[in-house]
């Protein structure tokens, strides 16, 4: 019976497949672009051993006493073997979004680390997502990379995630443009970046078997469209599958997903690989749409090495299938310039002095001023003492675990903290935030690591003003049972702003927290992991030197009992536990628009961020333009100081029908002089105006009224207008 079952499983994945096949062919073809054309031929040129050992990849670290190929980078992500009479290159794979990342062993790769990808998330800043990656792409090819398992663009449904801090946030607009300019910085370098996890990887907790639960229309119109915005603006050579199942199936063997959206709707040329230990089959994964198998031995088996190679010389997997897989990577390849480019290591060449300066820049306009009671920042030079109180703050600033962990140079500031295993350590990486503070400001500080609260309090009553340093370590692999502040954070706060009502809290997390202390403090300043020359960041945004000018990428919720999940599906269950979790409860209505569909009123809404100076919106005038809508206005700088605006721009339907009340349509992000004033021109992306009809295929803009909504931020509208829009249908890979 088993047996019969599973060659149904194939009939039923072959049948699929050449559905799909059939239905290419029957659509004339477009001409082929020189990349695919120099793909074909090399392809043809091959054995059948060669197409296999193009597909069939390694981890490049020892793991459960297998040595990796020699010719892997040592403590590297991955490995693929090049065929060298055919002038095609080995692939060098390193992990991963925020800079080049090392395996945890005796000689850890040193690099530069951007902030973290939600803190980039939160700059509302396409050039610096850009400028940031282009960095880290450079790095990893004078390590002699030339594939970066980046950008991150899961949408964080799930607040407790505990790897939101790679993602670039909760709305699919904001997600996938900046995901997008983060793969086109990387690949500038001729360096593949890899999309990932498709899809719906949105929570770790039981992340290899969890089975997500969700209707088509709402993926199209949330975690889908982040993926689909991000490809056309970042054009990946590569698109990594995901752990989870969906619907049923593994994210790596989804036909619908792979074969159905991804390849057809959106006409990705690249290729899929899979994420490491996410393979679980050879023919079904094959029809399905995978194309690279990753990381062995992560997975249980080769299942792209022999088996797949007898798969096709047995016909359950059609040569022509085998050479797409190729063709594929070749066009990544070519495409880039991994070809015509070959990487080697130099890593002498690297100038961390100036990679440092523009992770620097993302950083500081990363910070989020959240609260700013009696205008207790910036801290004035006329201060006589300041008390600096806990997370490290003397020494060093805190980064997220698991692959994306990219080690300092000079090493770990704090060492022997957090897990002694993966997915640790904890780093914290060097730099003082207190030490930065002091070279700018002449006030005495003193010191507390806040690890006893009453004493804590006793320093915070003698300072003028009291900076508590709160942190959260997030990792892969494991969620956040609650959003509240871990190891007693929460009550350290209370005690020392009952203490000192002049007390501000610097957070360091890689998702929203919980503030039950936010009405004690006067000033809240979010500074995510800011990464190398963090500490600097955020002594220039707290002393003024620079506007705080970072705008919440991400809803933080007041409790756990706003969310459409209060607790995490899967989290009190044995591992390995096969569950469901269904995002059909809030569909589409990701973040802001479950707040708004549910009227709940947030501690802090997506898009809030304080500055050091004051805007103005006016003007606000808006016109039907291709199907679209044109958006203009004006943002003046009221106040008495330079700063930077972020309006932004959302959409509502009069009249409803949509999963929530508005959605985000665009923004701009300006650096204004007091007094100057400058016009914006927004065009609101079509999705963001229409339905996706699943029995169609089709998006769907509704003919009525519409209207503009102008503010800064989702809960605080400057203007609003109408325009009447008429009816208008494209395609699902349209807009």
């Amino acid at each position: 019976m088993k047996k019969s079952l599973q060659t149904s499983r194939w009939a039923i994945a072959l049948a699929a497949a050449l559905a799909v096949q059939c239905a290419q062919a029957a659509t004339p073809a477009a001409p082929l672009d020189a990349a695919q054309q120099r793909a074909a031929k090399l392809v043809s040129q091959m054995t059948i051993d060669e197409k296999i050992s193009m597909v069939f990849g390694y981890f490049g670290t020892e793991f459960q006493g297998k040595q990796p190929p020699k010719g892997a980078l040592p403590q590297s992500a991955g490995y693929l073997n090049g065929i060298e009479r055919l002038g095609v290159t080995p692939q060098w794979l390193t992990d991963a979004g925020i800079g080049v990342a090392s395996q945890p062993g005796k000689n850890t790769r040193e690099r530069t680390s951007l902030p973290s990808g939600i803190a980039t998330a939160a700059t509302w800043n396409p050039r610096l997502a850009f400028e940031g990656a282009a960095m880290i792409g450079k790095e990893a090819r004078l390590s002699g990379f030339n594939v970066m398992l980046g950008g991150s663009v899961n949408l964080a449904r799930e607040p407790r995630n505990g790897r939101n801090f790679e993602y670039t946030g909760e709305d699919p607009l904001l997600a996938g443009i900046m995901a997008g300019e983060q793969i086109r910085g990387v690949q500038s370098n001729h360096v593949i970046s890899t999309l990932k996890h498709y899809a719906y990887n949105d929570q770790e907790t039981g992340r290899n078997h969890v089975n997500v639960k969700i209707k088509d229309p709402a993926g199209r119109m949330s975690d889908l469209l982040a993926f689909q915005i991000a490809i056309e603006r970042g054009n990946p050579g590569s698109v990594m599958c995901s752990y989870n199942r969906v619907n049923g199936p593994y994210g790596c063997e989804h036909d619908h997903l792979l074969n159905k959206v991804l390849k057809g709707d959106w006409g990705f040329k690249g290729y899929v690989m899979s994420d490491w230990g996410a393979t679980h089959s050879t023919i079904p994964a094959a029809l399905a749409g995978l194309d690279q198998q990753s990381g062995y031995p992560f997975d249980k088996s080769p299942y792209f090495d022999g088996a797949l190679k007898e798969a096709v010389q047995n016909g359950h997997v059609p040569e022509s299938r085998l050479d797409d897989m190729v063709k594929r990577i070749l066009w990544a390849m070519a495409a880039h310039g991994v070809l015509d480019n070959p990487v080697k290591v130099q890593d002498s060449q690297i100038d961390y002095t100036a990679h440092g300066r523009i992770s620097q820049a993302d950083a500081e306009e990363a910070i989020v001023l959240l609260k700013n009671q009696g205008n207790v920042l910036p801290l004035s030079p006329s201060l006589k003492r300041i008390a600096v109180i806990g997370g490290h703050a003397n020494k060093g600033v805190l980064s997220g675990g698991g692959s994306a962990q990219v080690y300092p140079r000079g090493g770990m500031a704090v060492p022997n903290e957090g897990p002694e295993s993966w997915p640790g350590p904890m780093v914290y990486l060097p730099g003082s935030p207190m030490k930065a503070l002091a070279a700018r400001n002449k006030a005495r500080f003193s010191w507390h690591d806040g690890k006893d609260t009453a004493a804590a309090a006793k320093v915070a009553a003698d300072a003028d003003v009291v900076l508590v340093f709160a942190t959260q370590w997030t990792s892969e692999a494991a969620d956040v049972r609650t959003l509240s502040l871990p190891n007693k954070q929460d009550e350290l706060i209370a005690a020392v702003a009952k203490a000192n009502p002049r007390t501000v809290v610097v957070l360091q997390t890689g998702t929203p927290v919980t503030m039950p202390w936010v009405n004690e403090v006067a000033g809240v300043v979010e500074a995510w992991y800011p990464g190398t020359n963090g500490a600097e960041a955020i002594a220039r945004v707290l002393t003024g030197e620079v506007d705080a000018s970072g705008r919440l990428p991400q809803t933080f919720p007041l409790s756990e009992n706003q969310l459409p999940r209060p607790t995490i599906d899967g989290i009190d269950l044995p591992k390995d536990t096969r569950f469901d979790v269904d995002y059909d409860i809030d569909g589409a209505a990701v973040g802001y628009k479950w707040f708004d569909l549910k009227g709940h009123k947030p501690l802090f809404a997506f898009g809030h961020g304080l500055s050091y100076t004051s805007f103005t919106y006016t003007n606000l005038k808006a016109q039907a333009v291709d199907g679209s809508i044109r958006v203009t206005f004006d943002t003046a700088n009221s106040g008495a100081r330079a700063g930077k605006a972020v309006p932004q721009v959302y959409v509502s339907k009069v009249g409803s029908g949509w999963e929530a009340p508005k959605r985000l349509g665009g923004w701009d992000k300006l650096a204004l002089n007091a007094g100057e004033r400058r016009g914006s021109t927004v065009t609101v992306d079509p999705r963001t105006l229409a339905v996706f009809d699943g029995a169609t295929n089709r998006w769907k803009i509704a003919a009525g009224e519409y209207k503009v909504i102008l503010a800064s931020a989702a809960d605080a509208p400057a203007q609003t207008v109408t325009v009447r829009l008429a009816a208008r249908e494209f395609a699902a890979g349209a807009r």
